[in-house]
């Protein structure tokens, strides 16, 4: 199976929009985390309706399919630091989506870093046991709508919404393994 490294360049934007979603998935146009990759949410604060969970995570292999031809996706460390600081940067926290359909009001990402250490980080205090690299958020929900949807467990994670590039194709299992030792030893 091919696999692309999904990239920021000069024609791309990143991340648009954090969408909410009952089983995080892929669509067209937008990387997502798919349903075996699963990332939970953590109800921070219920009486100040926040959750944290992960945006994206480094390295981590995503499925895709479109047509008849089946392909992985994955983002680098760095890639995902770039598009967490150009989210910000472009004024992007107030987008939000309910299941990538829906454009959603009161909902902001009022938090967002890298997780530099597995140990001392934020998320771990959680229950987060995520790779350094990984983009957490939180998020506040005012939306009535859908923090009914996150108490009643329909919403269980955050999937992006944006425009990458791609970086690379390895058509070979043998170059596939390669650059996968590669990506994992860091």
């Amino acid at each position: 199976m091919k696999i692309f490294e999904l990239i920021l360049d000069k024609n791309t934007d990143g991340v648009d929009a954090i969408s909410v979603v009952d089983r995080p998935a892929i669509e067209e146009n937008f990387i997502a985390l798919k349903e075996q990759h699963e990332v939970k949410l953590a109800e921070v604060d219920t009486d100040k309706r926040i959750l944290m969970g992960a945006a994206l995570v480094p390295n981590k292999m995503i499925y895709r399919k479109n047509g008849e031809e089946e392909y992985n996706v994955f983002f680098s460390a760095d890639t995902i630091k770039k598009a967490s600081e150009l989210f910000l940067i472009n004024g992007n926290q107030n987008n939000a989506t309910l299941m990538h359909d829906k454009s959603v009001k009161d909902m902001s990402v009022v938090e967002s870093w890298i997780i530099d250490d597995t140990v001392n980080d934020k998320s771990v205090k959680y229950g987060f046991s995520l790779p350094i690299g990984t983009w957490m958020i939180s998020m506040k929900v005012n939306n009535q709508d859908i923090w009914d949807k996150v108490k009643a467990g329909e919403i269980k994670g955050f999937s992006i919404e944006g425009y990458f590039a791609d970086k690379a194709q390895f058509a070979s299992n043998k170059e596939i393994i390669e650059q996968l030792k590669k990506l994992l030893n860091g």
